[in-house]
């Protein structure tokens, strides 16, 4: 029998319950796929509490992870029995020793590219990717301004914009943070509890904001978000970490300087299979070519998800985080 983390009701890491489950024969276009590790990322501790439900409970949380492939299902003539593989997004289910995964979702790893690594940077890499690729095309000059920039997607977006030719602004939350967030790309690292970062901001673009802000953070910083761009532009809200972003008058966009906003998800950007590969893709060049080190900075053993997400919460870990299994 395999294990799993289980959710039979949404709340705090104390309903996560590690049982054991069934795994049965893959069906057509599927994959058994047997972890080694998996990603922990925001959106598990969403789905955790509700916030984003994850469909009918008992439900198995987790959005990233890699491993071996044991057994394929009919059609299923992309990947072998033996690949090396990881994923990243729909459907949900990662917090398992073993699962079963629509083939079409899997990428096969480079073998430079470690079990680990995969799982610490695919939704975190590919966030980064179409973050700086696609919503908006980082192009060297460019000054822009990174919330939590000491986090899983942050450490990798502050090292691939630079290597871009961009100047990255990060908000952090201690000293330690911003050397971190520094030794990564972060050009002005902003400790956001004790600095006026929209004032800093402003400073170091010599008053004409940024072209474009990434927000994760959600509620406790959108509004001063839309205060640091310079007309035109862009506000990336991609997360909401200190809570939902409250409703607002969209005349604020415009009274601010014809602003833009958008609300992407990496789902949407890679729900094709021909955009899954070239983010993985793009992904796995600019880590091989050095540009952009993952930094897993934290591990637990996959029956201390609990623990993971109590720390996550907490804010205590920088960098990728991986269950191990």
């Amino acid at each position: 029998m395999s294990k799993a983390i289980r959710l039979y009701e949404t709340g705090g890491p104390e309903v996560m319950r590690w049982e054991e489950i069934k795994i049965g024969a893959p069906g057509p276009g599927e994959v058994h796929l047997r972890q080694s590790a998996i990603g922990l990322n925001f959106i598990d501790v969403y789905h955790r509490t509700g916030l984003y439900p994850l469909g009918d409970l008992p439900a198995t949380p987790g959005m990233e992870g890699a491993g071996l492939v044991v057994a394929l299902g009919e059609g299923v003539d992309d990947l072998s029995v033996g690949d090396r593989v990881a994923y990243a997004g729909q459907p949900p289910g990662a917090y398992a020793e073993e699962r079963l995964i629509p083939a079409h979702r899997l990428v096969r790893l480079p073998d430079a590219i470690s079990d680990q690594q995969a799982a610490g940077m695919m939704l975190q890499g590919m966030t980064a990717q179409y973050l700086l690729r696609s919503t908006f095309h980082i192009k060297p000059g460019d000054t822009i301004l990174f919330h939590a920039a000491a986090g899983g997607v942050g450490l990798i977006a502050c090292q691939w914009a630079k290597s871009l030719g961009a100047t990255v602004i990060g908000t952090v939350g201690s000293p330690e943070k911003a050397e971190l967030a520094k030794m990564h790309g972060c050009d002005f690292p902003l400790l956001y509890r004790e600095e006026d970062w929209v004032a800093k901001v402003r400073e170091i673009t010599d008053g004409e904001g940024v072209p474009v802000v990434y927000d994760s953070i959600g509620s406790d910083t959108f509004m001063k978000s839309l205060d640091c761009l310079r007309p035109l532009g862009l506000l990336v809200s991609f997360g909401q970490a200190s809570g939902p972003v409250a409703p607002f008058d969209p005349a604020v966009l415009a009274a601010k300087g014809s602003l833009f906003l958008t609300r992407p998800t990496l789902m949407t950007y890679t729900a094709e299979r021909e955009d899954l590969l070239a983010s993985a893709s793009d992904l796995f060049a600019v880590v091989a070519s050095g540009d952009v080190k993952i930094a897993v900075n934290q591990s637990y053993p996959l029956c201390d998800a609990a623990q993971a997400h109590r720390d996550l919460e907490a804010r205590k870990t920088t960098g990728s985080t991986v269950l191990t299994v």
